[in-house]
């Protein structure tokens, strides 16, 4: 069985329903590297009690540690649930995130019923290879 390494994120109005979801797959958390950011990966630590590496608050720099996570390849899944009706200060750094999310091939959920599909797909813990895309030619291509 893949250990899979998963990003948890939840805006405030979203954190209870997040705590919520993860103690209700509590059992493949525990089967998993779990990274969050900070207020709610302390909460997560607190109230479900998993290992949890907890990164700087979303605000502070967390939501940009979680993209470097991904862009490094260090992150199989993204849960973020996020709060459509609040405007947030940090929306520059929330739009990089998910930008890099779909560059780099990675499973989002936005929501409590994304997430249930992902957490209920038998490819949750297979090895499954996600595609990953050829940046060759963008990598090579000449600077005027």
């Amino acid at each position: 069985m893949t250990k899979k390494r998963i990003a948890l994120i939840a805006h405030d109005n979203k954190k209870r329903e997040l705590v919520e979801w993860v103690k209700y797959n509590e059992s493949s958390m525990l089967k998993s590297v779990v990274y969050a950011t900070g207020t709610t990966g302390r909460m997560l630590e607190q109230e479900v009690g998993i290992s949890v590496t907890c990164l700087q608050s979303g605000p502070l720099g967390g939501d940009q540690q979680i993209g470097a996570l991904i862009a490094e390849g260090n992150v199989d899944i993204l849960i973020f649930f996020w709060d459509p009706l609040e405007p947030l200060p940090h929306d520059p750094d929330i739009k990089a995130l998910l930008r890099l999310a779909v560059v780099w091939n990675i499973p989002i959920a936005c929501n409590r019923a994304t997430a249930d599909f992902l957490f209920s797909s038998p490819l949750l813990f297979s090895d499954y290879k996600r595609k990953l895309p050829d940046f060759y030619a963008y990598n090579t291509r000449k600077i005027e």
